[in-house]
């Protein structure tokens, strides 16, 4: 036993816990010990509670994200742009970090366990990156040129598109957690994109085939730009297209989004950061946070039904999807902001109907 809490992941977990412990009591002592601040600047006290705060919402965030398979950038950048009073464009770029580094952090683990296909996801994000790296720069040059309106109804338009495949998923049931292939096309069949995989839930070696890789590669292209250029990750699309187009299982496209994301959202980052949107202090307990959250979170994941992936996904589809159409409602002037106690008392209820389901559902 002891052995085996010195081999991977074991050994990286207790070091990112250790660490993490260590720097925050030396916070504590130093905020207790420091004079008062000068004018206009931050008591040490201040930055030990964000910093405590941060890395407590990035370890949540990474166990549903990786969970989910929708990466946590999808919850972060809302929350944090509801929340608090940081500037969108520090959000942005610190929303695709943290659905970056879940995504690398449960990508290891899904490729030694055969969850992931890994040639399926690079055939996946050169299309992607190109859309996400478009879609940044896009963001920033737009920035000063669109205002708010053009982002306004984006937002609005994504909702709307992810209640409607919450709604798929709810009522798909058997056949969007194992889509029926009969026919590969000649393209697809080409790339010889078959994958095979043992599955833990049930102990059986499963075969899945793949088709319509071109529709594919466009659709990511384009979740790829708005990923990009809303600083959401792409998981939140990334997921259902290989699931509903692909025909690719759900739990495997869960495990390939984390993939897809850990490669992906490095590129669209760069925009961000040569725009000066990242800063070090606010990035480095988002990371610690998702390295944390991210190898717990893909631990469970492997051995989870994909009854409840399913409804965990469709609970934070439905959520996104509020945040998303009321903030593009604001931003629009056609109604005031959303509360945070409202904010707070939908994500319960909507998470807690979520784990109801979850729970009730008859075994398979």
């Amino acid at each position: 036993m002891k052995a085996k809490l010195l081999k991977s992941p074991w050994l990286e977990l207790f070091i990112m816990i250790v660490a993490v412990v260590v720097s925050h009591i030396a916070l504590a002592v130093v905020s207790s010990i420091a004079g008062a601040p000068a004018a206009g600047e931050m008591a040490v006290r201040t930055v030990a509670l964000w910093l405590t705060a941060l890395f407590t919402i990035s370890f949540a965030i990474a166990v549903i994200g990786v969970i989910g398979g929708i990466g946590g950038g999808v919850i972060f950048t809302p929350v944090m742009l509801a929340f608090t009073p940081v500037n969108s464009l520090i959000i942005r770029p610190a929303g695709l970090i943290v659905a970056m580094i879940s995504g690398l952090i449960a990508s290891g683990l899904f490729l030694r366990k055969g969850l992931g296909h890994f040639k399926m996801c690079l055939v996946l994000v050169a299309s992607q990156g190109l859309g996400a790296l478009i879609g940044a720069q896009v963001a920033i040059a737009a920035a000063g040129a669109f205002g708010q309106t053009g982002e306004g109804v984006m937002r609005i338009a994504l909702g709307i598109l992810l209640v409607g495949v919450a709604v798929y998923f709810f009522t798909g049931g058997k056949k969007s957690e194992w889509p029926n292939v009969t026919r590969v096309d000649a393209l697809t069949n080409w790339m010889h994109l078959d994958h095979t995989y043992l599955e833990e839930s049930d102990g059986k070696v499963h075969t899945y085939r793949i088709t319509r890789i071109a529709i594919g590669l466009f659709l990511v292209f384009i979740i790829g730009f708005i990923g990009g250029f809303f600083g959401l990750g792409a998981g939140w699309a990334l997921t259902p297209v290989q699931n509903l187009v692909l025909g690719a299982p759900l739990k495997a496209a869960v495990a390939n989004s984390s993939i897809i994301l850990a490669m992906v959202d490095c590129v669209a980052v760069w925009p961000y950061f040569l725009a000066g949107g990242l800063i070090p202090l606010f990035i480095l307990p988002l990371l610690s946070g998702q390295i944390v959250g991210g190898l717990l979170g893909a631990i469970v994941m492997a051995k989870i039904k994909v009854a409840i992936i399913r409804i965990i996904l469709i609970g934070i589809m439905v959520f996104t999807s509020f945040g998303l159409v009321t903030d593009g409602l604001a931003t629009l002037s056609l109604m005031k902001k959303v509360s945070s106690s409202i904010s707070i008392t939908v994500f319960v209820i909507v998470m807690i109907a979520s784990l109801f389901a979850a729970f009730k559902k008859p075994k398979s």
